[in-house]
């Protein structure tokens, strides 16, 4: 599983887009409405993987769970909310009943990717929280320098 981070990153971290390779390596996603990408996920290159072990389907085969969830998400409008890429990649999942589970879906494939995930890089490491910690640090010293003034003020 190919994850990446969207520029709300510099809030939330952990919220990102989400596909799923193939055998082969070929990464698909649901880029949009009506559209599943083919080798080049929808909003860049990957800073997080998942690698998920081929042997542990129960049904389909790995390329046939893919490519069915891929043509069901080909015809479907993108909802950020309830219908988005994770949940394309959990129809897969659950087609494939992958370690022997159909309970598959985008919030359980979010938590996972967080705790199971790994970076690409250092630079996706980077990529992912550099904004994230400099806007704290920002936060942090301003809350800090506002709560000296005022103390300063009122003595």
């Amino acid at each position: 599983i190919g994850f990446l981070y969207f520029s709300c990153r510099w809030f939330f971290p952990f919220i990102g887009h989400m596909g799923i390779c193939t055998s082969a390596g070929i990464i698909r996603d649901f880029a949009g409405p009506y559209y599943v990408s083919e080798d080049q996920m929808g909003f860049g290159n990957p800073t997080m993987y998942w690698q998920l072990n081929p042997k542990n389907r129960v049904a389909a085969t790995w390329d046939s769970a893919v490519h069915q969830a891929s043509e069901e998400y080909s015809h479907r409008m993108h909802n950020l909310f309830c219908d988005n890429c994770h949940s394309h990649v959990a129809r897969a999942l659950n087609l494939m009943q992958y370690d022997n589970s159909t309970s598959w879906n985008m919030y359980k494939l979010g938590f996972l990717m967080v705790f199971k995930g790994k970076f690409v890089s250092f630079g996706g490491f980077l990529k992912t929280w550099l904004p994230f910690i400099i806007l704290s640090i920002l936060t942090i010293l301003i809350v800090v320098i506002a709560t000296t003034v005022v103390k300063t003020s009122a003595a």
